[in-house]
């Protein structure tokens, strides 16, 4: 499902691009007459340090790039673009690997191409002129090897509707987040505390190059958030009001035309709200062409809510009489509630499971603080404390985490995951002191004795074999397509590095299926569907092949 997931995410991302060739957007860029266009000078203090004015980027030791910039909307995205430029040029060669992997046809591209060009055609009209600029910004360190795709600056606007283009198309959750929310009774202090994991993952080494941001604009809250080379959209994040944004990916009707990206909107939110209503009155202004729900947390408030967004109706949502909110890939709100989309993704996906799931772990939590709010996004367990094998995504925790992240708003502490995933250690910053020096910032900003410690499991045998079966998995997945011959030994090996894992029975299902070894067939989908399967749609798939062989067998 995720090989699928990533599959159709990388023919939107680059029909997308090559769509601009006719697009009348093509030869669009902002207005930059307002702004002084000269390019920002970097020092190169060493391999991991870098200076520009008060402007900086260091990688601290447990591997988290730290950004720090200011100024008006071409000076963030200059002078973002020229301390990242390394890193955004490696960025992009990741993509477009995955794109010569995963979309080899020509014939499909121009197909797709034409469709997108069609698509696409208002995105442009839809990003306000601010992020526009910035974008201009940082496109201008864009590698000039993919000019022959699409100019720099189109490539960096189109990227920040990749997203949402994949979601759209082929109505597919790119990402499966779980985030909760805990105020007054429910968190130790009885001030608001928000967790989340964004279990966004195209590969290993689209995460190694994390980047938690602080951003000081001319016009708007200074504001930090977790993201990637060459992207401003917000993902996850908090403003120096103590408001924060984080999104989940939910489902429902889907428009003709692109319209504004998700992280587009939620930057929006995070730079120019300060509380719960300037959230809501900022989404009502903006159109979307995708289905997302908006976790805003709010100090000024001390509470959370959910933004409920979709192409043709919006939503607020929170829980009457409850001092917590919790949410994972469906929507919660009366405007919702006969959605059939929506309704289909309760019954059909695992959003339902993990909401249950941090449901159960916070009536075993009644009040939360940061170090159990880290617990809880590392859980690898199911309902019950079952096991659900390693990397099931009905787990909160499903080993593919671009980050997980803890706020604490009214503190204006914020928690960012090291890698790998939400394992490694939990660094936390103080955005008072940081946007409070006035100082080159040429060291860490983490407030090391505040961090959570990395999550045990690292240093385990299970964690270990995990590593491993990723590989192998990839390994059963080439020789099942290629149909070749598959050893015991390795069939063997395979299943004994995941062992709950149901996926681990079903290819083996697969493999004596295709060799007309229908009796070994039947005894690893039954051992599948003994397991805690991830999807309905996977459960009826192995039930299918189940009553195949069982006639076989006949």
């Amino acid at each position: 499902m995720k090989n699928r997931i990533i599959y159709f995410f990388l023919i939107g991302f680059f029909s997308l691009l090559t769509s601009c060739g006719t697009s009348k957007s093509k030869h669009h860029k902002p207005d930059l007459t307002a702004f002084n266009n000269s390019k920002p000078v970097v020092t190169k203090i060493s391999d991991s340090i870098f200076v520009s004015g008060k402007n900086s980027l260091l990688k601290n030791k447990q591997g988290l790039w730290e950004l720090y910039v200011e100024g008006d909307p071409l000076e963030i995205g200059l002078t973002t673009g020229a301390l990242t430029d390394s890193l955004l040029q490696k960025q992009q060669h990741i993509f477009f690997s995955k794109i010569t992997d995963f979309v080899p046809s020509k014939f499909q591209q121009k197909l797709l191409r034409g469709f997108l060009n069609w698509y696409n055609r208002k995105l442009y009209l839809n990003v306000p002129d601010e992020y526009q600029t910035e974008i201009y910004g940082v496109s201008e360190y864009s590698s000039d090897e993919f000019n022959n795709i699409a100019s720099k600056y189109q490539r960096g606007l189109y990227l920040h509707g990749a997203h949402d283009i994949g979601h759209a198309l082929q109505d597919l959750a790119l990402v499966g987040c779980s985030s909760f929310a805990a105020w007054n009774e429910k968190s130790e202090d009885g001030n608001l505390i928000l967790a989340r994991n964004f279990d966004f993952y195209v590969n290993d080494a689209f995460a190694e190059n994390k980047i938690a941001a602080f951003i000081k604009p001319k016009e708007g809250h200074p504001f930090m958030m977790v993201t990637w080379p060459g992207m401003i959209g917000a993902v996850s994040g908090m403003n120096l009001e103590g408001l924060t944004v984080t999104i989940n990916a939910s489902k429902s009707k889907i428009p003709l035309v692109a319209k504004t990206p998700i992280s587009i909107l939620t930057r929006e939110i995070l730079q120019h709200a300060k509380n719960l209503d300037e959230a809501i009155s900022i989404a009502k202004k903006r159109k979307v062409f995708v289905s997302e729900s908006i976790m805003v947390g709010s100090a000024n408030d001390n509470k959370a809510i959910l933004i409920e967004v979709s192409p043709n109706k919006m939503d607020v949502y929170n829980v009457p009489n409850s001092d917590q909110l919790i949410c994972s890939n469906h929507f919660q709100g009366d405007a919702f509630a006969t959605d059939k989309r929506n309704l289909e993704q309760i019954a059909n996906s695992h959003s339902e499971y993990r909401f249950e799931r941090m449901q159960e772990l916070l009536s075993e939590n009644p009040k939360v603080n940061p170090k159990i709010a880290s617990e809880i996004l590392r859980n690898k367990d199911g309902l019950k404390n079952i096991s659900l094998g390693f990397g099931n995504e009905k787990a909160l925790n499903q080993l593919l985490a671009h980050h997980g992240i803890i706020f604490k708003p009214k503190e204006k502490l914020v928690w960012v995951s090291a890698n790998p995933f939400q394992l490694g250690e939990f660094v936390c910053y103080d955005l008072n002191l940081i946007f409070g020096e006035n100082q080159l910032h040429t060291k860490s900003f983490q407030k090391e004795n505040s961090n959570i410690a990395k999550d045990p499991f690292l240093e385990t045998t299970a964690f270990q074999n995990f590593k491993k079966f990723k590989i192998e998995d990839h390994t059963i997945d080439s020789l099942l397509v290629k149909k070749e011959t598959i050893s015991p030994e390795f069939l063997k090996l395979y299943q004994s590095l995941n062992p709950d894992y149901w996926v681990v029975y079903y290819k083996a299902g697969l493999y004596f299926y295709q060799k007309k070894e229908f009796a070994q067939a039947k005894l690893n989908f039954e051992k599948a569907l003994s397991l805690e399967i991830t999807t309905v749609p996977d459960k009826e798939k192995i039930e299918k092949y189940l009553k195949k062989v069982k006639r076989k067998l006949k």
